[in-house]
């Protein structure tokens, strides 16, 4: 039996209709199985007018260090091993050493012995950000102060701009004194200045900040600073809080609820 032309196109072209308006699956198999290897989903990100956190000192122990653990583990910081050349994104300080100003010899003994997480507090209003002459540090339209390491020339003068001792420099290279390499975040080099980026990788996948999920007394809580309708802003209204060296003009937007 012979088939013209005509005829031939037609059953093509009904063919492939068939194809693509009815899937072919396996005997069994549900239409929205997963492929491996192929996620058609993309995560929504997080995003806000201007990102901040709030440190509950009341539930923070000095004993823990979870928050600490998980950034530096997520982030690559490397440990060498001594203080001079420490690199740390989240570390902890005396009370005295964070609010020298607020310490006096009546404190009481619970906030003499306290020792309070501290980080790169994202300033409104970052020297760090002024003094830098390769733009390798800039402030996001959300308020998260970021570092990009190739235009980083290890001057080292944000270090000296920023007052809160925010930034560690990799004298060393720094990818042989990491412990476990985590792939999804690059590796730095030696020379380049380092801080924290409140996660910023994380916040574009629709995740909160590594050190808030890691804290299991929820000491930490992150949001936008400008939605009157989060945590972060109830917060702050209901309780009264400190910020470190507010009376410099950096607008520091890490706040220790006391």
């Amino acid at each position: 039996m012979t088939t013209s032309r005509r005829e031939f196109l037609k059953i093509a072209g009904a063919s492939a209709l068939t194809l693509i308006t009815f899937p072919v699956f396996p005997v069994g198999a549900k239409e929205n199985v997963r492929i491996p290897g192929q996620d058609f989903t993309s995560a929504k990100p997080l995003t806000a007018r201007r990102w901040a956190m709030a440190i509950d000192t009341s539930k923070c122990s000095k004993d823990c260090t979870d928050c600490i653990v998980a950034c530096h583990a997520i982030h690559n910081v490397p440990d060498f091993g001594n203080p001079k050349d420490e690199v740390k994104w989240i570390w902890q300080e005396p009370f005295a050493a964070v609010f020298p100003d607020n310490q006096h010899a009546y404190s009481g003994q619970a906030i003499q012995k306290m020792r309070l997480p501290v980080l790169c507090n994202h300033c409104a209003n970052p020297s760090c950000v002024r003094v830098c002459p390769t733009q390798a540090t800039f402030k996001r339209p959300d308020g998260i102060v970021m570092m990009d390491y190739h235009r980083c020339i290890g001057c080292r003068l944000c270090m000296a701009g920023c007052p809160y001792g925010a930034r560690s420099m990799n004298f060393h290279d720094p990818r042989p004194f990491i412990a476990k390499i985590n792939p999804d975040f690059p590796t730095r080099t030696k020379g380049v200045v380092e801080k924290c980026n409140f996660c910023q990788e994380r916040l574009a996948k629709g995740l909160l900040p590594a050190c808030v999920l890691a804290c299991k007394e929820k000491a930490l809580v992150f949001g936008d600073l400008e939605d009157p309708l989060s945590d972060i802003r109830s917060l702050l209204k209901e309780r009264f809080n400190l910020r470190r060296k507010a009376h410099l003009g950096t607008r520091p937007q890490i706040y220790y609820i006391v």
